[in-house]
């Protein structure tokens, strides 16, 4: 069985979501991962100090203001998962 929506954006753009079986493992999938994730920087959160401090992140720090941008490390997680996404679609 298969549910679809169809949403009303900006500008009478319509895009239609279909929901099936498929959709739902990917779900499931991806929230497998995340709770992976999870788990891993629970348990090694020593040995990802040098992550959100590599040279090129903006970091502002005064008296009663933090200011704190990633730049260099979102650069380098996006590229990772973007290799991760790419060898899967090959694989597939």
């Amino acid at each position: 069985m298969s549910y679809q929506w169809v949403l009303l954006l900006k500008n009478n753009l319509i895009l239609t979501l279909i929901m099936n079986q498929t959709t739902g493992k990917y779900i499931i999938l991806i929230g497998a991962v995340i709770i992976l994730c999870g788990i891993i920087f629970y348990f090694f959160h020593d040995s990802f100090k040098w992550l959100g401090r590599l040279p090129g992140d903006v970091r502002i720090e005064r008296k009663n203001f933090h200011f704190y941008f990633p730049i260099v490390t979102l650069i380098i997680i996006s590229i990772f998962v973007t290799l991760v996404i790419n060898i899967i679609k090959k694989l597939s």
